[in-house]
């Protein structure tokens, strides 16, 4: 593979940019056939090297199959003869030697009329001379000349070509489309235990005793790559009629499943071919070869298997090659027959290098609306796999008579508890009489690809070839419409299971592990996810119910030019971008970054403007960069040069204004937000952060809003307050306390990861004031900007005046000067395009605490480990702050006041800690006896 994909490197490259208007006609036929158009860069990449492929699988598979036939090598057949005369005649060589495998014959070894076809095309002198790939091609089969093909033959499994083949050669071929189409060998474990399973559903929930061994079940795989789901149903096929008694006949059986009812669709040409390849070799393994003499095929055909599922209006598009437009109506008349019973597979997640046709771009819509769930938000909608869903479920729910199905993908598995499919999934518990998931993890952006006990978790995509799998994580859905209830009855529950670690793919096949019965919720989105929730919390007010207007933060995109934690040199900067003087070679060289251009923003434009118009000193404010990390930012109100500005948060950051962070969905499993702060914010973590102030600017124009502020309340939230005869900012800071409280954020797990965080309001006066006392503390131990008595300033409590000491290892005395304050102990370094990317650092466990190194001298003696671990946002807190202060990233070792900012944010923290007991106490009397907000009980 590696070999052959080399020389396939050679081949893109001569073509790369090379006029191919000879190829114009076999373009125009891929687009009207496949549905999409290949438009753009990307498009063109796309389609050269979907040429190249064809062409090495093509040769590939003919090898394959001329390999297997010459035991001895036969002598040429008349046809071959006849061939290799005319290619002597216009090509000048080839090789006549029946021992050897000639190219050049290739087609003669191709199967289905579309792959002889789109070969043909290819692989005519007239086309590959004037580009040069005669001889590249000449390589190829010389290097498969050079198989020892018993000894390949006898090692090669059949059943993983993708694997053996497939996958690698485009991963050295062309690893960004490989990543682009989402080309992922899926594991025969995954693979077999779907069909498996499948199987059993048909027996014991649709009473059809044999199975996908019945003739009457038809199955489709939409999305069939190289076949392996294809080839797993015929196995299981071909064993079922084993276990029956079998006899002289089975194979034929399986062989028919094989052209008539075991059906697949590939958009791509490459894996199309491999897919033909596997099927026909399974077939003749099994006893029952394909005819050749009457071009018998399996049913596995180019097309986009989401569209074309109606009758065209309008006439069909005649293509250029018969061959093509016969794969595009026989497509279609499967996509028209008989109820197709199951469809199973591995939808791609990425969306290929076109088009694609409004049929396909409309299949989502039916998800975008909902009856009774929240409606969906952000785009997620968008993701390919989700098309693949609601073709199977449409087939399934609404095309068959009776309207019965079943349906089993593998897929991301954002959709089970993202905000954008709560209408897709309030969908599926209406018209499925069964919902399964087994939930297979392997996240990277959720849990870090661990175990909830800290082990690893690898994707179950992670092979020999792609150690690193992929890094989403995913789910095995399987959806079963028994034709038992109609359509639109009650809400049915989900079975759910979960597969941790490195050994679930095993863990799946063999079936281990019960499922547990959720009833998803329908107020947070009906999630398919299990997750605690606490009695009465949906009844809880959500944070915008309470206080409806947030921002979200501001996006710099320029972080080494617009943000500094030194507001002199951050000035000083700013005064060489503004001053004419200075020419913009000069800037580049002073600061590249705010001199690139991307797609929003010109930096020559860009500054050219700002310069005529100055410098805006009072704009360099304070800027939370990260929890506990306030930092100097220029806020520019012109141009991109601040990527997302907010020009409406900015005006809201005044003194005496206070701030919850908070985000609609918390991507992590553990729920860490609802940070306290006075300044202007970035970001907190993946995804948006929003900022809700206690109060808004008022101009004045309204007599019950007169100039100056006003509370930032909802019309009830206001009702509530007068009620109690309290003042906003105690409502503010209960709501901050019961955020920060442990058994919260525990009891809750499930529904904090869905939506908002929903607050329990004090039924009465006292219990508000107090909670809003613990608030108070709270924010102060939050708010770095301002000393705390006994814990920062003044006498410091006992218990934390030995935490995070910042010492010398030796005992000596620090010496500033000699390097002591000089952070190098490993913490941070610059990634690709200067985003400063976390280190590994230096950590000695010291009993129950832990020392933390600067360097290799000094260090702060007994941080508490939960200190360390704490997190906000998915930031560790101490140990992010600490990244972006290594020497060389900084510029200079750390000052003193730095060392000690260390020292004090471990002490905050700690305190913090200390304080849970008292907020989760005032966190369950709250929720124990709670104000029924909106008039609803709780």
């Amino acid at each position: 593979a590696a070999v052959l994909a080399s020389y396939a490197r050679d081949a893109k490259a001569r073509i790369e940019h090379a006029d191919l208007p000879a190829l114009a006609g076999l373009r125009e036929a891929l687009e009207h056939a496949l549905g999409l158009k290949f438009e753009g860069e990307k498009g063109e990449h796309f389609f050269r090297s979907t040429l190249i492929q064809t062409l090495f699988y093509g040769i590939f598979s003919a090898w394959v199959l001329w390999a297997r036939k010459r035991k001895p090598a036969p002598a040429a057949s008349a046809k071959e003869k006849t061939l290799k005369y005319e290619l002597k005649e216009s090509a000048g060589t080839y090789r006549t030697d029946a021992k050897h495998f000639d190219w050049h014959t290739a087609v003669w070894h191709l199967r289905v009329p579309m792959i002889r076809a789109l070969f043909e095309q290819i692989a005519t002198p007239a086309r590959l001379g004037p580009l040069g790939l005669e001889e590249v091609l000449d390589w190829a089969a010389s290097a498969l000349n050079r198989v020892d093909g018993d000894a390949f033959f006898t090692a090669f499994d059949e059943g993983h070509t993708v694997q053996y083949f497939y996958e690698p050669f485009l991963q050295e071929f062309d690893p960004e489309l490989r990543k682009e189409l989402g080309v992922w060998y899926t594991p025969t474990e995954i693979v077999n235990y779907q069909v498996e399973r499948v199987d059993t559903v048909l027996r014991e929930e649709l009473h059809i005793a044999d199975g996908l061994a019945d003739s009457r079940v038809i199955v489709l795989d939409p999305c069939c790559g190289t076949g392996a789901y294809v080839r797993a149903v015929l196995n299981r096929i071909a064993k079922t009629l084993d276990a029956k008694g079998g006899d002289a006949l089975d194979a034929q059986d399986v062989k028919t499943a094989a052209l008539e009812r075991v059906l697949g669709f590939e958009i791509m040409p490459a894996p199309f071919v491999i897919a033909h390849l596997q099927i026909g070799l399974l077939l003749e393994t099994l006893g029952a070869p394909l005819n050749e003499s009457t071009d018998e095929r399996v049913g596995v055909y180019l097309t986009n298997a989401l569209t074309g599922w109606e009758p065209p209006k309008e006439p069909k598009t005649l293509l250029l090659f018969p061959e093509m437009a016969e794969e595009r109506d026989a497509a279609d008349r499967i996509k028209r027959r008989d109820s197709i019973l199951v469809i199973l597979g591995n939808p791609p997640y990425n969306g290929y290098a076109g088009v694609a046709l409004t049929e396909e771009r409309d299949l989502s819509n039916a998800y975008r609306t909902t009856r009774n769930a929240p409606m969906p938000q952000g785009q997620g909608l968008n993701d390919l796999y989700i098309r693949f869903f609601r073709m199977a479920e449409r087939r399934i729910v609404e095309m068959n008579q009776p309207c019965q199905g079943i349906i089993s993908f593998i897929s991301n598995y954002s959709w089970l508890d993202g905000l954008s499919f709560t209408g897709m999934r309030e969908r599926y518990l209406e018209v499925f009489d069964s919902i399964r998931i087994d939930c297979l993890n392997g996240d990277k952006y959720k849990t870090g690809k661990l175990t909830p006990d800290g082990d690893s978790d690898p994707s179950v995509f992670s092979t020999e070839y792609n150690r690193e799998g992929i890094q989403v994580g995913t789910a095995v859905a399987l959806l079963v419409k028994g034709g038992v209830s109609p359509v639109g009855t009650a809400p049915r529950a989900v079975r759910f299971r979960h597969f941790w670690g490195k050994t679930k793919r095993a863990d799946l096949l063999a079936d281990n592990g019960p499922y547990q019965e959720l009833s998803p919720v329908m107020e947070i989105g009906y999630p398919f996810l299990p997750g605690l929730i606490a009695a009465g919390y949906a009844n809880w007010p959500a944070l915008p119910s309470l206080f409806p207007v947030s921002f979200p933060g501001v996006k710099t995109s320029r972080d080494d030019f617009l943000v500094d934690t030194d507001r002199d040199r951050l000035l000083s900067r700013l005064q060489a971008y503004f001053d004419p003087a200075v020419s913009h070679a000069e800037m580049r060289q002073l600061n590249p970054g705010v001199m690139e251009d991307t797609a929003r923003f010109k930096g020559e434009a860009v500054r050219d403007t700002l310069r005529k118009r100055g410098i805006l000193p009072k704009n360099i404010v304070r800027y939370c960069y990260r929890p506990f990390d306030v930092r100097w930012l220029y806020w520019e109100p012109e141009t991109k040069l601040l990527d997302e500005k907010r020009s409406d948060y900015f005006p809201q950051v005044f003194d005496g204004n206070l701030w919850i962070e908070a985000r609609q969905r918390q991507p992590q499993e553990k729920f860490d937000r609802g940070h306290f702060l006075k300044s202007l914010a970035d970001n907190f973590g993946n995804g948006l952060s929003n900022f809700f102030p206690l109060y808004l600017h008022s101009d004045g124009s309204s007599f019950l809003e007169p100039e100056g502020k006003r509370p930032n309340l909802s019309e009830t939230a206001a009702a509530y307050v007068a009620g109690l005869a309290v003042g906003p900012e105690d409502l503010f800071y209960h709501a901050l306390a019961v955020l920060q409280a442990h058994a919260y954020r525990t009891e809750n797990a499930g529904a904090l990861r869905q939506d908002w965080p929903r607050i329990p309001l004090p039924a009465t006066k006292a219990a508000l004031l107090a909670s809003a006392a613990l608030g108070r503390q709270v924010a102060a131990l939050l708010d770095t900007e301002t000393p705390v008595a006994g814990v920062t300033a003044g006498s410091i409590r006992e218990e934390l005046k030995a935490v995070a000491v910042f010492t010398r290892t030796d005992g000596k005395k620090v010496n500033p000067e000699g390097g002591d304050l000089e952070l190098t102990a490993g913490w941070g370094h610059a990634g690709k395009e200067g985003v400063t990317m976390p280190g590994r650092g230096k950590v000695e466990a010291a009993g129950d605490a832990l020392d933390i190194y600067l360097n290799g001298l000094t260090c702060w003696r007994n941080v508490p480990a939960p200190v360390w671990e704490y997190t906000i946002g998915g930031y560790q807190v101490i140990k992010k702050w600490l990244s972006y202060r290594e020497k060389p990233l900084l510029g200079r070792g750390l000052t003193v006041a730095e060392v000690r900012y260390v020292t004090e944010t471990a002490r905050r923290i700690a305190a913090l800690l200390a304080l849970q007991p008292a907020l989760d106490a005032n966190y369950r009397a709250v929720a124990g006896d709670a104000y029924a907000f909106d008039g609803k009980a709780t």
